[in-house]
């Protein structure tokens, strides 16, 4: 691994690293900027629409966002996360965007290269992460302007692209070229290794060195392969004093766990709706393709479907009206095309004849197995049996994250250790104001691991991680 290491890594691989950091999204871009050296200030002349929160920061001019107490600073703050720290750093990038303003962030950046802590970014992808895996032309749920990362605002990278938002919104290429793009304007790329998988990673106490000093914290052991240009695998080994996992939670699709699950026509991903498309073997004049979910991704696999006038059955377990379902909590102004999904979710099902030819809903209705012959079985809500006839299946009913190279698969380490890991019902336990592992000292977790499932939330989580390890580093003897 050495050759692997200094080509990528740019250091000795005898030598354990600070930091190093399991992803290469949001997450894992936004902490590589911060433990690059950028230090936030409040800008001199800056007025913070919270007034709470204002004077708070008149106590400590010209002192570092990374160097105050953000237990401190958070505290009142309220909104749409329920981290304090992710509140704060949202509230000092984009002050009043909760109520339709776009005030500048009160935030100023300086370039402090001798703040700067050693740390490697491990990515399977491109830096952006899944945001590579994700249709182009599909529009993001949040505004374009919350996709953002610190000190590179979207409008104005759109601006320089010749592009604009739509309807607020941008496209996911834009935001993968977004992000890709600000590794370099940034100068992180050289913190950052693609292709990188990683299968395990240990971790226990370090030998005394030479001098017989022995580091307090654990030394974790990162173990993988990396993907090189000619598609071989190549074995690494690295260790560091300090692991982030920034994975997010796309790595693992949910299944049914009925039978016939395996056939080969059932799917569970988007792209391979759109590889049948491309490959002419699911069209206009197939067999529906059957959608299996009620959230984001069924809609999108819907909108896609209906692009390319390719017959849908659309079934999902709740009932249309259900406060649940997250069509109820998105504004039609909005989000347009989503509430035109939700309308024909309603207005074209199974019990009612269809206004919209082509597609079909089954509200209420659980998938019992797949059989051969590319049928589906349902049952109703009365408990009926229906077969349908089908092209092809995709179930998209969300995903868990693919922690498979922790031992145990991380489960010790979720909020109740008895009941899946999942980003929305049982993340990862975290101190509120560091995002170190309540289980494991010097092992981290931002992002959807941590309960945070926004791109403006994530960064949060990366400052409480930089903050701590500045203090980390600043405790070290010289």
């Amino acid at each position: 691994m050495s050759n692997c290491r200094k080509d990528h890594l740019g250091a000795s691989s005898s030598e354990p690293l600070t930091v190093i950091i399991i992803g290469n999204g949001p997450s894992g871009i936004c902490l590589s900027y911060l433990l690059s050296g950028y230090t936030p200030y409040v800008k001199p002349d800056a007025v913070h629409p919270h007034p709470l929160l204002q004077r708070k920061l008149t106590e400590a001019p010209g002192v570092s966002i990374l160097d105050q107490d953000l237990d401190y600073l958070s505290e009142g703050l309220e909104g749409r996360c329920q981290s304090p720290v992710a509140l704060l750093f949202d509230a000092l990038l984009r002050p009043d965007t909760d109520f339709g303003g776009n005030m500048e962030s009160v935030l100023t950046w300086k370039h402090h290269k001798e703040r700067a802590i050693p740390h490697a970014v491990l990515g399977r992808n491109l830096p952006g992460g899944a945001w590579h895996s994700i249709e182009d032309s599909m529009v993001t749920l949040s505004q374009g302007e919350w996709m953002g990362l610190p000190d590179l605002q979207v409008k104005d990278w759109m601006r320089g692209k010749r592009r604009g938002l739509r309807n607020s919104r941008a496209t996911a290429g834009d935001i993968a070229h977004y992000y890709r793009d600000y590794v370099t304007k940034k100068g992180l790329g050289h913190n950052f290794v693609s292709g990188a998988v990683v299968t395990a990673v240990e971790w226990g106490m370090p030998e005394p060195s030479s001098s017989g000093v022995q580091d307090t914290g654990p030394l974790f052991q990162v173990s993988g392969f990396l993907t090189t240009e000619d598609q071989s695998q190549q074995p690494f080994f690295l260790c560091a004093h300090n692991v982030v996992l920034a994975t997010g939670t796309s790595d693992s699709p949910a299944r049914l766990g009925i039978p016939g699950e395996t056939l080969p026509f059932i799917h569970h991903e988007l792209s391979a709706l759109e590889a049948a498309t491309r490959a002419g073997t699911v069209t206009p004049a197939s067999d529906p393709v059957l959608i299996i979910g009620a959230g984001l991704s069924a809609a999108d696999a819907v909108l896609y479907a209906r692009h390319y006038n390719i017959p849908v059955i659309h079934a999902f377990r709740r009932t249309v009206d259900d406060p649940g379902l997250v069509f109820n909590q998105l504004p039609k102004m909005l989000y347009p095309e989503y509430h035109k999904v939700h309308q024909m979710m309603r207005e074209q099902s199974i019990l009612s004849p269809s206004p919209y030819e082509g597609y079909r809903s089954l509200p209420e209705h659980q998938p019992a197995c797949f059989k051969e012959g590319r049928q589906a079985v349902f049952r109703d809500p009365k408990g009926l049996q229906k077969v349908f006839g089908v092209s092809l299946v995709l179930v998209l009913i969300g995903s868990h994250p693919d922690l498979s190279f922790l031992p145990g698969a991380g489960a010790d380490l979720a909020m109740d250790p008895n009941q899946p890991l999942s980003a929305k019902r049982n993340p990862i336990d975290v101190e509120p104001f560091t995002y170190q592992s309540t289980q494991q000292e010097g092992l981290y977790a931002v992002g959807p691991l941590a309960g945070d499932n926004f791109v403006r939330f994530v960064q949060g989580g990366a400052l409480a991680v930089a903050s701590s390890l500045l203090r980390k580093e600043s405790r070290k003897p010289p």
